[in-house]
């Protein structure tokens, strides 16, 4: 048994998985209660949080780059912030991914439904689970060509709605020739038909969505070429969160008044089915089941990493640090799919509350693992300066008012997840999982403690 990860993947691979990532159920699913939140108006809310996301992975690229580990922002926090910080970070990212693993399940069995409505959904859900899992078993390099194949089929297809969109907003393609303009922009309550705070509101939605682009930094443990894959990944954030998000809801919105978008699933689906394009609906149900399915694949194969720095680092049991002769993490793969066997259960009870119940909750991991990354980089960057050297190349800029203002951000969303009943569970558990994490510490600290008195 080798007792290393292996850098496998192409610079191809990464750009292609910082760009599944951001191509999910977030997008084609959680931007439905999004909208029936802001309105329009959530076209601001998915600006500004581009933002914000970019500030956070370009603090996470600069400390990568440096050092590209597959523990990253958990080995960070660790080194920067004390072990305590690393042993919350690491554990917590890992229940995270393994949320938004179930969450993205939940969306197959979900879209499944749309052609199969008579199948119960746990059915879909736990195909999606053993077929990813295979994925994950296998080489890295393979996990990497599937996650290219996924993101690419999705990349299309949103460039093509984007574009065959834009015909029917100013031409009437599809639409008996009538073009529908832009008025359903504000025609139906203005650009904030529930005020300003409706787009407040729907903030924790959009921080839900953009969850799982730090992926790349867990990536950058198994890149053969960090130094240069990790910069153009991480510039890549915002132009990809304008054309995919932004753009993408904009065209929606424009075609149709987006006070009927969501009661029937995905509005990409029902958007293409009202206009009497049936064929282009059951083709954006496909590609959001892709959509699924690749974020299921990116979360099992960071979970699993994680997972595998966490063991590496003595902070959960030492057998999960094994790899086998192609370096991969079996064993913490496997614990990982065997926790993801709950979103089985969860859609066989709660079929239809599942996906907006995970979002709700896995706010709270997604903002924490968020502000331990720019937290680890001021310490990093203090530090640089401290012993007199310089940035490189690639750094956040405007430090460290760019962090500061990104945190104060951070810390809105979670007063916003406090305000609305249906996200202020999410503190709850949050924080609980925090004390159970404290606890826990306190215990490895222990027996590692008894570890070394024995072996002296």
């Amino acid at each position: 048994m080798t007792q290393h990860l292996q850098r496998r993947l192409t610079p191809r691979h990464i750009t292609f998985m910082a760009l599944g990532m951001a191509i999910g159920a977030g997008l084609f699913l959680g931007s439905a209660d999004a909208i029936k939140l802001a309105g329009p108006s959530v076209l601001f809310a998915y600006l500004f949080g581009g933002v914000m996301i970019y500030i956070i992975m370009r603090a996470l690229g600069e400390m990568t780059v440096r050092d590209p580990v597959a523990g990253s922002f958990s080995v960070y926090a660790q080194r920067y912030l004390g072990p305590f910080a690393g042993f919350v970070t690491g554990w917590n990212y890992w229940l995270l991914m393994v949320g938004v693993g179930m969450a993205e399940a939940t969306a197959v069995g979900a879209y499944m439904h749309e052609w199969f409505p008579d199948w119960p959904r746990w059915i879909w859900v736990l195909g999606s689970v053993v077929m990813i899992g295979g994925l994950n078993l296998l080489t890295v390099k393979i996990y990497g060509e599937m996650e290219f194949w996924f993101t690419l089929v999705k990349v299309i297809t949103v460039l093509a709605m984007i574009v065959g969109g834009l015909s029917i907003i100013f031409l009437g393609w599809g639409n008996g020739g009538r073009p529908t303009g832009l008025s359903n922009l504000w025609s139906n309550g203005g650009w904030f038909p529930h005020g300003l705070l409706g787009m407040v509101l729907a903030l924790p939605v959009v921080v839900f969505s953009f969850g799982g682009v730090e992926t790349v930094g867990i990536a950058a443990g198994e890149a053969a070429q960090p130094e240069r894959t990790i910069p153009r990944a991480v510039n890549s954030v915002l132009w990809r969160i304008l054309i995919f998000y932004v753009g993408a809801l904009f065209v929606i919105m424009a075609i149709y008044p987006w006070t009927g978008l969501g009661e029937h699933g995905s509005p990409f689906v029902t958007t293409f089915a009202k206009l009497g394009i049936p064929q282009a609906a059951g083709l954006i149900n496909f590609v959001v089941i892709t959509a699924a399915l690749s974020g299921f694949n990116c979360t099992t194969f960071s979970g699993s990493r994680m997972l595998y720095s966490l063991a590496c680092k003595g902070q959960a049991p030492a057998a999960l640090s094994e790899v086998n002769g192609q370096g991969v993490p079996v064993r913490a793969i496997l614990v990982t799919l065997a926790v993801l066997l709950l979103a089985v259960l969860l859609n066989y009870l709660l079929p239809a509350k599942v996906f907006g119940m995970m979002m709700s909750i896995l706010s709270f991991n997604t903002v924490w693992t968020w502000t331990m990354v720019l937290l680890a980089h001021y310490s990093f960057r203090r530090q640089l300066r401290e012993r007199g050297e310089a940035p490189a190349a690639f750094r956040l800029r405007w430090w460290p008012f760019s962090g500061i203002v990104c945190v104060a951000f951070l810390g809105f969303v979670v007063v916003m997840l406090g305000v609305s009943p249906d996200t202020r569970i999410a503190l709850y558990i949050g924080a609980s999982w925090v004390a159970l994490l404290a606890i826990a510490y306190r215990v490895f600290q222990v027996q590692g403690r008894m570890q070394l008195a024995t072996q002296s």
